[in-house]
């Protein structure tokens, strides 16, 4: 099952995506996508729904951020071993965790925007997981059943603000629009193995980004029991994996966005996002 946010920011509604590939309106069903309709019990209700029977979406409307009520947004740093290498830093021997702010949530096709002073501008195609039900102190073993679906995720990063003067992740990471994701949360069930999900990424239709999740160094339900250890998980919650080589961080020559730039990605199974870059 896939489920969406559609409409103006602020204003999403609920839905999901039915057989034809057309859009849904769940507003009727649920509020949001959110709290208990995460749960396992909440996804099959609406699993068992007839689609057919819900109202069709008419036109191309704004997808938002698949999820809402999202109370943190954690991101694993340095997840593949040769996007690691080609930032000249060292291996982990645990998951690296920073924090996006959840501020910068954005729908996957709105453009991305980079606030004046910014020019180390860089993407980072992604495997997101959305928490479904409350996890703390979960084993790996139990891990994914805490989770109710996964998510293409965008890093949009600024990394003269994340390594240089008072560098900080945090503010390399959490600037408005820096986290498309979308477009569909796509439920744990139809997702059998997230760790062999191919991940790419184009800038201007060339390719910059090719990989899987099979090469993670810290395997997802690593990361939830992990991660669960420092902090509560709560649905809604938004945990990005770590992205592939092919950063403009670190070619060579480095090759930052520019204005107009378009960026497309995707990972299998899970839709593609499209933005335009933006320097205001």
């Amino acid at each position: 099952m896939k489920l969406l946010r559609f409409g103006a920011v602020g204003s999403e509604k609920p839905g999901l995506v039915g057989p034809g590939g057309e859009i849904r309106d769940l507003s009727d069903i649920i509020d949001d996508i959110a709290g208990d309709a995460l749960s396992d019990s909440g996804l099959a209700k609406l699993a068992a729904l007839d689609a057919t029977s819900l109202p069709v979406v008419e036109g191309n409307p704004r997808l938002g951020p698949p999820v809402s009520g999202v109370q943190k947004f954690i991101g694993i740093g340095l997840n593949f071993s040769d996007h690691a290498r080609e930032a000249g830093l060292p291996i982990p021997d645990e998951p690296i965790l920073f924090t996006k702010a959840v501020s910068s949530l954005s729908g996957p096709n709105d453009d991305i925007v980079f606030p004046p002073g910014a020019f180390k501008a860089d993407w980072e195609a992604e495997l997101a997981f959305i928490v479904g039900t409350k996890a703390s102190h979960v084993s790996e073993t139990d891990a994914l059943s805490h989770i109710a679906g996964y998510a293409v995720c965008n890093d949009a990063s600024e990394r003269a603000y994340q390594f240089e003067s008072t560098g900080d992740w945090l503010k390399g990471k959490s600037h408005d629009t820096w986290g498309p994701v979308g477009p569909w949360l796509v439920t744990r069930d139809d997702v059998p193995d997230p760790q062999t999900l191919g991940i790419w990424l184009d800038v201007n239709g060339e390719r910059r980004q090719t990989g899987s999740s099979e090469t993670m160094i810290f395997p997802v339900s690593e990361l939830l029991s992990y991660v669960s250890k420092f902090m509560t998980l709560y649905p809604g919650d938004i945990v990005t994996t770590g992205t592939p080589p092919g950063v403009a961080m670190g070619m060579d020559p480095q090759q930052w966005l520019k204005h107009g730039d378009i960026i497309t990605l995707g990972v299998d199974g899970l839709g593609e996002q499209r933005q335009k870059v933006v320097f205001a």
